[in-house]
């Protein structure tokens, strides 16, 4: 590590980012339900499976917001290793929360 990140801009960024896209996707980021949906997706999305098809562009747009909230973990990844606490805002709370609830069910059972 460089040293000269500035994580919370990049944690910022990427938060504009994922509302940006949940626009245009049309998620409602306060039904649970949706977002746990949209997480236990995002974290069976693997390339080369079907699932995982870009042909369409919607689906391609999901792809992208489940690419926002890898590059979100990694920031935050980084950031921890240079020992400095980084948060992504209101809605990368949600859909982190999701993903580590369906994480955590599917621990041991990998999608």
């Amino acid at each position: 590590m460089s040293g000269f990140e500035n994580f919370s801009r990049e944690a910022e960024q990427l938060e504009l980012e994922i509302v940006r896209k949940g626009i245009a996707l049309g998620i409602d980021w306060d039904d649970a339900a949706e977002v746990d949906a949209l997480a236990r997706e995002a974290l069976a999305c693997h390339p080369g499976q079907p699932a995982c098809d870009f042909s369409h562009p919607r689906q391609h747009a999901r792809h992208e917001l489940f690419g926002l909230a890898h590059l979100m973990l990694k920031v935050m990844k980084e950031s921890a290793l240079e020992n400095i606490q980084t948060h992504g805002g209101p809605v990368w709370k949600i859909f982190g929360g999701a993903l580590w609830r369906n994480w955590q069910i599917n621990k041991g059972n990998p999608p």
